[in-house]
């Protein structure tokens, strides 16, 4: 019986990647002098990839992440007037305005009627907090988990906290590789909603082979999938 749902946040419920990939462009302007684009962008990945453990999620990391990547392929030699552009490309994206995708006020606000609907997002809590509270979506939720990575053990501790357990509950995400699998580890269902643009770090192949796995092509396709398995589990 589903009693639960959560939903990631970044690229499900609003825009995120596309804010990373305009300030990525501004980044490779900057540096076009002395890197190529392709170059560039490979460096910055390996420097996110290192820094991930040390700096979490968020723009705090990618911002520290570029301008480690400045010097180095600068070696040593960016000017500091490219620095100070760097903290301001990060600055900006600290204090960009929400844009909630197509469906995501409406869909919540249908499942929030009948199931606990929870928040469930990774990041740094201060810009995390900052997005909810400007999405005017923060009042539908019955809870709201900001946690450092989404794991199996992590959904597990969700869910127990916040609803009936993980075999009665659903995750909804963008990405494959922290909103469905470790969900469906976890024992939960999980729904993927594909965005047009994922984080390299993000890629997974679809557990297509998972029993609770579903994927929609849009959230307001989820109201629907919800009835079929209530449907489904009634029959």
């Amino acid at each position: 019986m589903l009693t639960t749902i959560g939903f990631d946040a970044d690229d499900t419920l609003w825009q995120n990647e596309s804010f990373f990939r305009l300030t990525q462009d501004r980044f490779t302007r900057l540096l076009a002098d002395h890197a190529k684009a392709d170059h560039l962008a490979e460096r910055l990945e390996a420097a996110e990839r290192r820094n991930i453990g040390h700096y979490g999620f968020g723009v705090k990391g990618f911002t520290l992440s570029m301008i480690e990547t400045a010097i180095e392929v600068t070696e040593g030699r960016v000017p500091a007037s490219v620095i100070a552009e760097l903290i301001a490309a990060g600055r900006d994206m600290l204090e960009h305005p929400i844009d909630l995708l197509p469906q995501a006020r409406a869909t919540v606000t249908t499942l929030a009627a009948d199931y606990r609907v929870l928040l469930i997002t990774k990041g740094d809590l201060l810009d995390q907090e900052r997005k909810l509270a400007q999405s005017g979506l923060g009042d539908l939720f019955d809870g709201v988990e900001i946690v450092s990575h989404k794991t199996e053990a992590a959904y597990r501790a969700i869910f127990a906290r916040h609803g009936t357990g993980a075999d009665q509950a659903m995750m909804v995400g963008n990405s494959l590789k922290s909103d469905v699998i470790p969900a469906l580890q976890a024992g939960a269902w999980g729904v993927h909603v594909p965005h047009g643009l994922t984080w390299a770090l993000e890629a997974a192949d679809p557990p297509t082979d998972h029993h609770r796995f579903h994927a929609i092509t849009s959230l307001g396709d989820l109201p629907d999938l919800v009835a079929s398995l209530q449907v489904g589990r009634n029959s």
